[in-house]
């Protein structure tokens, strides 16, 4: 079974702890390297070349998300899963914007956390079930107050499939390959996708899905 390997960061030595232990005891993964800052998670991420990346969004010297957005940049195949005491959309969509696959409080139960890291290495989307939930709620009070009726049913089979595929995280191509239609079509379904509901980025499209249950 080929494990999954991880790199942990936080400036708190006993979340990087109790985080250990948890990942110690799964079969499927390995910590590979830790970091206390954000630099030197940029650093060990560039030397150990890890699937997952699990980092606090609040660190001393570079923030998570900053550090996030580096390492994505010059690492094509990672995935980075944030972990943060922010429950605030703003955190959520900059993160997302970033690059990173999940969002997790820090008082997500155990099982979110391996979720998270199994769901990020496979290239799929995870948000802690409370954020998910916050946002759902969100979602109604906006259209409540703007008197709007939901614009997912403007969309098209097609396009809600699309919508669900890119939502949990999967590149143009694969959604061609997977559908058996040409990467341009997927393209052309996303931008339809994008202004009949109103958005401007895949990070505001996994937010939408998240809010419509359409991924978790």
């Amino acid at each position: 079974m080929r494990q999954i390997r991880i790199l942990l960061a936080d400036d708190h030595t006993v979340v990087r702890d109790g985080l250990r232990a948890l990942l110690g005891g799964q079969s499927d993964m390995t910590v590979v390297a830790e970091a206390a800052d954000g630099h030197t998670c940029v650093e060990l991420a560039s030397k150990e070349a890890p699937d997952v990346v699990m980092m606090d969004v609040a660190m001393p010297g570079m923030n998570g998300i900053e550090a996030a957005r580096r390492i994505l940049a010059a690492q094509a195949g990672a995935a980075v899963v944030m972990l943060s005491m922010h429950q605030d959309e703003s955190y959520v969509l900059r993160a997302l914007k970033a690059g990173a696959k999940g969002y997790l409080l820090k008082d997500s139960p155990r099982e979110d956390v391996l979720a998270a890291i199994r769901a990020a290495a496979a290239g799929r989307s995870f948000l802690s079930r409370k954020i998910s939930a916050m946002l759902q709620e969100d979602y109604v009070r906006q259209l409540e107050s703007k008197g709007l009726e939901d614009s997912y049913e403007l969309l098209t089979d097609r396009e809600r499939e699309i919508l669900q595929l890119l939502a949990e995280g999967r590149a143009n191509k694969e959604v061609a390959s997977f559908l058996h239609i040409s990467v341009t079509t997927v393209e052309t379904h996303r931008g339809h996708i994008l202004q009949k509901l109103a958005l401007h980025s895949t990070a505001e499209l996994i937010l939408y899905a998240v809010r419509k249950h359409i991924i978790s």
